[in-house]
């Protein structure tokens, strides 16, 4: 038995290469917010999703596989690395064995249900498991401007892949495992057909409040506007998934906080957070100002490098108290999470005042379209590129003397 049961492992283990040339072949089907609603109303077909699934899923798993390959090696050979590459074998293996069921087998879909909240749990440690393999790489190895380029890119396409991936997962179980949440009947899955935006930013200031006020002991006051220029005078709702925005509205609240606090530390009071929500014809927009002292130019684009966090290195453990630093991915998975739907999340700082975040959304379900990552040839010769030499001269620390001779006087 035990012979038998060896030699199917292997012959699986050997046939996930060419799952993943087959079915990286295609590219992913990107749905719409409004699709995932029609999809999820009270007609709602298990046997439909099981078919789009079975396919879908693979081809989404399989385009990123493709591309952990273009890592540097030295990554890849990192135990973190190993043990996420083996999540994702395992995973895609589980769900090509329902290739060739038939969808109207009632067993059939109850076992595909269950694969797929066992995947779900699986992966529940991807992000931090991948940093953990980005700081073993870093501290072993350095880091040269090519290495960091690839890497970043890769990193926004992998963990974009991910959000979809849970997103189609979530969607299927919450909607045929029968385990909606009694809070939330209305929702269709994990979607919000009326999301209150302005209720969800409070959700997520309560929550920066609280934990701000556990490490300070203070925090700043919040002050929240709204303005809908759709109908005046109602309150902004939008078609949007609330715990998607929430993740995003809580990192910024709790780096605003903190850097609030903290520059002014020594003064008597400390100013107020304002938020601005305004909900147009094609946008719905959220505006954070702080006055936490704001952050040079030059540094910007390393809020949202995966491979520039100063942040110290958590411990991973199963603490329920969340800490105010982490890996440093707050910031980068915050914009994913906004770009996911075809929005975007943009920092605009003034050293020495303070700093303006602000989430960009689609205002219309038809618009809000997922983003996906595919593996083609643009995306291979992305990681085939080198950095050339600046085409723009820079200037040197020290200025050059433009006197030919030293005159004395």
């Amino acid at each position: 038995m035990k012979i038998a049961r060896y030699l199917m492992r292997n012959t699986a283990l050997a046939n996930i290469p060419k799952q993943i040339e087959r079915f990286s072949k295609y590219s992913p089907s990107p749905l719409s917010m409004k699709q995932f609603l029609d999809f999820g109303s009270a007609n709602a077909c298990e046997k439909t999703s099981f078919v789009f699934l079975r396919q879908e899923l693979p081809v989404r798993l399989a385009n990123i596989m493709k591309e952990v390959d273009f890592l540097p090696d030295k990554m890849l050979c990192t135990p973190s690395l190993q043990l996420l590459q083996s999540w994702y074998a395992q995973s895609l293996m589980e769900i090509v064995e329902f290739q060739e069921k038939n969808p109207d087998d009632g067993k059939v879909l109850s076992n595909f249900t269950e694969a797929l909240v066992n995947i779900r749990n699986r992966h529940n440690n991807v992000i931090p498991t991948m940093a953990q393999g980005v700081i073993e790489y870093k501290e072993s190895f350095g880091v040269d401007p090519v290495t960091n380029q690839n890497v970043q890119y890769f990193l926004d396409r992998f963990y974009m892949s991910r959000i979809s991936i849970r997103m189609l997962i979530n969607q299927h179980t919450l909607i045929f495992e029968g385990s909606r949440n009694p809070a939330h009947p209305k929702h269709i899955g994990s979607i919000d057909p009326n999301c209150d935006v302005v209720e969800v930013v409070k959700d997520a200031c309560e929550s920066s409040k609280m934990l701000c006020d556990q490490y300070y002991l203070a925090s700043p006051e919040v002050i929240i506007k709204q303005v809908n220029a759709k109908a005046v005078g109602q309150p902004l709702h939008i078609v949007y998934v609330p715990s998607h925005l929430y993740h995003m509205l809580f990192e910024l609240f709790k780096n605003a906080m903190r850097a609030t606090v903290e520059t002014h530390e020594s003064s008597p009071s400390l100013p107020p957070i304002e938020v601005m929500v305004s909900l147009g014809d094609e946008d719905l927009t959220i505006k954070m100002l702080d006055r936490g002292g704001g952050v040079p130019l030059r540094k910007i684009d390393r809020l949202f490098s995966y491979m520039y966090s100063t942040a110290p290195r958590p411990v991973m453990d199963n603490s329920s108290n969340a800490p105010l630093a982490g890996f440093g991915y707050g910031l980068p998975i915050s914009r994913l999470y906004a770009k996911y739907f075809q929005g975007d999340l943009q920092l605009y700082s003034m050293e020495g005042y303070g700093t303006s975040a602000v989430i960009y959304l689609k205002a219309l379900s038809t618009e809000s379209v997922e983003r996906l990552p595919v593996f083609n040839k643009s995306a291979w010769r992305h990681y085939q590129t080198s950095i050339e030499a600046d085409d723009w001269c820079m200037p040197s620390k020290e200025p050059k003397k433009l006197g030919k001779y030293n005159v004395k006087v």
